[in-house]
C-alpha cells in the first residue's frame, strides 16, 4: 500500500470512528412521578438542590418563580406540574436541573437524578404518535435500557414553547 493509499485508509478509519462514536449520545436521566425521563447532557449546566424561588405575580402554576444564581436571575419550571404529574411533592431528594436553553438560564424541578446515560441510537425508538389532546412534540424517542423505560424529551423545545412564556423566539416587532 503507497502512502497515499495508507493515509486514505487510516483518514476512512478515523471517520468511521467518530460516526460510531457520533451514534451515541448521553443524557442525564431523572424521575418524575413513576416516570424516568432523560435529556441531552450538553444542556445541562449544573444541578442544584431544591430552594423556594421567589414567587412572580400572575405566572402560571408550573412556573415557580426566580432563584438568583451567583448573580443571574434564573427562572424555575416544576416540570411535574408542567408535564402533569398527579402528585407534586418537595422533599431531600427534590432538585432542580440548571439548564441553557437558546443561551438562556433555565432551572427545571425533578423529583430526583438518577445517572448519566451513554445511548446508542439502536437503542432509541421513535415516540408513538398520540391524539391531538396530547403534546408530544417535545419527545424524541423511547429507550429501553435494561428493564426502565426511558421518555427522552428535547428540553429546548419544551422550554421555549409558547405556553412557558419564557423565551421570546418571535421575532421584535420594534
Amino acid at each position: 500500500m503507497d502512502m497515499r493509499n495508507e493515509a486514505t485508509h487510516l483518514a476512512r478509519q478515523d471517520g468511521d470512528r467518530a460516526a460510531a462514536h457520533n451514534a451515541n449520545a448521553e443524557y442525564l436521566t431523572f424521575r418524575l412521578g413513576a416516570e424516568e425521563y432523560g435529556i441531552d447532557i450538553l444542556r445541562v449546566q449544573e444541578i442544584r438542590s431544591y430552594e423556594e424561588p421567589t414567587r412572580i405575580a400572575n405566572a402560571p402554576a408550573f412556573i415557580k418563580g426566580v432563584v438568583n444564581l451567583r448573580g443571574v436571575i434564573v427562572p424555575v419550571v416544576d416540570l411535574r406540574i408542567k408535564l402533569g404529574c398527579e402528585k407534586v411533592e418537595y422533599n431531600g431528594f427534590t432538585v432542580v436541573i440548571v439548564l441553557n436553553v437558546h443561551g438562556r438560564v433555565v432551572g427545571a424541578v425533578v423529583d430526583s437524578v438518577s445517572d448519566v446515560l451513554e445511548l446508542s441510537t439502536e437503542l432509541i425508538k421513535p415516540a408513538p404518535e398520540m391524539t391531538l389532546a396530547v403534546d408530544t412534540s417535545f419527545i424524541t424517542g423511547i429507550a429501553s435500557v435494561n428493564e426502565r423505560m426511558l421518555i427522552l424529551m428535547d428540553i429546548e423545545a419544551l422550554m421555549s414553547s409558547r405556553d412557558m412564556g419564557l423565551i421570546d423566539t418571535a421575532p421584535s416587532l420594534q
